[in-house]
């Protein structure tokens, strides 16, 4: 069975980190599904408004989103019960690390590309 992740923060612009994430897990086998609100379809997956909105569970999750929107969206990441939350760099705040480690997070503060053995300048 395929290990999913959700990438919260996934872009259409190839160029975005959100966008290189989706591609890196397809790459390597994983189920993606990518989550912008914005979006219908990133790299010809259907995307998601919401994590909520994924009916399977989720084996991880990785944000690509500046802090103060982190913290918006945490309460719902929680709600999915994920094995793995990842707070790529420049995603993390001391508060929304407080805020998930009260939610049941342990919170993986890395790259989460490189964690499967992709390198994003090669995306």
């Amino acid at each position: 069975m395929k290990k999913t992740v959700a990438i919260i923060g996934a872009s259409q612009d190839r160029s975005k980190y959100g966008n290189k994430a989706v591609r890196a897990y397809l790459r390597q086998g994983w189920k993606v599904y990518p989550v912008n609100p914005a979006e219908k379809k990133i790299e010809g997956q259907k995307a998601y408004r919401s994590i909520l909105d994924i009916k399977k569970n989720i084996d991880r999750v990785s944000i690509y989103l500046p802090p103060v929107i982190g913290i918006g969206i945490i309460e719902d990441v929680a709600k999915k019960e994920p094995k793995e939350v990842f707070f790529n760099p420049g995603t993390e705040s001391e508060e929304l690390i407080i805020m998930a480690k009260k939610l049941g997070i342990d919170p993986i503060l890395a790259c989460s590309i490189v964690d499967i053995h992709e390198h994003p300048d090669s995306l």
